[in-house]
């Protein structure tokens, strides 16, 4: 398994390479949203950057279609296996030297098997989970000696790959996520204007969650948390970012509880900077992850962060140095950690500092960006370079 690529420098002379990200559709999401700050970042002298949605563009692949070529509607059905010959001759006319799959299933499976189809130069799988939604599958797994790299988006999780997906090690590339560490920082201002729209004031201790509102999430979690911490904190509130299938099942469980006056679901914001701002922590209740982009953001806006032991994770959340990690699935120690951070602001405001210091160091868009182009470079060269020198070999010596 190989960490962080260093490289050498893009061949002198060398044309920007054109690569195409193969995606399912661009919903706002995580890795959606992980996939656009990378696209705006690349070096146009050295990527040109192209999205193929197997499905619809979503959301964000509309925002972004005045930016770069995007590409969608190619798949109609799980069984079309027409997929195949459309992708190939997409990647043909647009000049394709490789291609990016970004996530398991479909995308990953029809994005390999038609670049290969064409000897493209550069075939790589990036993955952003451990297992459910998106298993690796025995199909895709066939197509492994295909495949020039997976890229893995944190240390265990790269270890993850090699151990339980069976992907070579010497395939397995780490290239951390970043953010954008100028955009994700406090705002004293943001934060009076949120908690103002929440109902609240700077005396209430409140903590949020951002994700996609899926089983695997286990916001209900999240809301059982909430309803202990009432009982010992009056004065304390809760606030859900995101959208998804358990959106009204999660405004039951909080109806039931007893709860929904002290919770707010915001639904789907692009404002996520201002609204962590306004938090004093923030909470991640996920059954199984990789390395959560959420939580690099929340920790570059000086939010300490409480989040399940599992995946990745624990690389960033560090136990009493930007927050604390407790068991998956158990209510009463995850409220026990709120309580310990909320009942100290003085712990909470270290905690974040401390992680703003981290994200900064270790996780900015910067450093992912250098790690995709110097990875897709890299074995772009070895690939022509051998070419090169194969077709020389061969020529007949006079």
């Amino acid at each position: 398994m190989n960490a962080v690529l260093q490289t050498s420098l893009p061949v002198v002379g060398q044309q920007p390479l054109n690569i195409g990200f193969v995606i399912t559709s661009m919903p706002m999401g995580g890795a959606e949203t992980l996939l656009v700050n990378l696209l705006r970042s690349f070096d146009s002298s050295r990527i040109r950057p192209q999205v193929i949605c197997l499905k619809d563009k979503g959301v964000l692949g509309e925002e972004i279609a005045g930016e770069f070529p995007i590409h969608s509607q190619l798949i109609h059905n799980r069984w079309d296996a027409g997929v195949l010959l459309r992708l190939r001759t997409l990647l043909h006319r647009e000049q394709m030297s490789g291609v990016v799959t970004v996530g398991a299933g479909d995308k990953m499976f029809w994005g390999r098997l038609a670049a290969r189809s064409l000897k493209l130069p550069v075939i790589i799988s990036a993955l952003h989970s451990t297992g459910w939604p998106d298993g690796v599958g025995r199909a895709n797994r066939l197509l492994t000696p295909i495949t020039d790299a997976f890229v893995a988006v944190a240390h265990a999780h790269g270890q993850f790959l090699v151990e339980f997906e069976h992907f070579p090690a010497e395939k397995v590339h780490v290239v951390p996520n970043g953010i954008d560490t100028n955009r994700f920082r406090f705002s004293a201002t943001a934060r009076a204007e949120q908690r103002a729209a929440w109902g609240w004031n700077e005396t209430t201790a409140v903590c949020g969650v951002v994700a996609a509102l899926r089983p695997e999430k286990n916001l209900k979690l999240f809301l059982q948390s909430a309803a202990l911490v009432l009982r010992d904190l009056s004065d304390s509130g809760f606030v859900i970012v995101g959208s998804g299938p358990e959106e009204s099942g999660l405004r039951e469980t909080a109806e039931e509880l007893g709860i929904a006056d002290r919770v707010r679901f915001l639904g789907m914001r692009k404002d996520t900077p201002e609204i962590l701002s306004g938090l004093d922590l923030f909470a991640l209740t996920s059954d199984n992850e990789a390395s959560p982009v959420s939580i690099l953001e929340a920790l570059g806006v000086e939010r300490p962060v409480v989040a399940t032991k599992v995946g990745s994770i624990p690389e960033t959340v560090l136990e009493n140095q930007t927050g604390f990690l407790v068991p998956a699935g158990l209510p009463e120690p995850m409220a026990a950690a709120w309580l310990k951070v909320l009942a100290d602001r003085e712990l909470g405001e270290r905690l974040g500092k401390n992680g703003r210091q981290r994200v900064v160091k270790h996780h900015s868009l910067q450093s992912m960006t250098d790690g995709y182009m110097d990875l897709i470079e890299s074995i772009h060269n070895a690939k022509t370079q051998r070419k090169n020198f194969q077709a020389n070999m061969s020529r007949p010596r006079r």
